[in-house]
């Protein structure tokens, strides 16, 4: 019984930190992401702008 005990314990243990190791991991991911999609809406925004700019100019 005491093994049976120890072997659910260690089992749970190593779940536990591969759960929180892929937290991380998504985290990271998801931070990745989400700095390139605001690189990428903020270069099309200062296309806009520079467009908008370059049409208004009477030159």
């Amino acid at each position: 019984m005491d093994t049976l005990t120890m072997l659910m314990l260690g089992a749970v243990s190593q779940a536990n930190a591969l759960l929180l190791d892929a937290r991380q991991v998504i985290g990271l991911v998801a931070a990745v992401l989400a700095a390139m999609l605001a690189a990428r809406l903020g270069w099309q925004g200062t296309d806009r702008i520079l467009a908008r700019r370059s049409e208004d100019d009477p030159t």
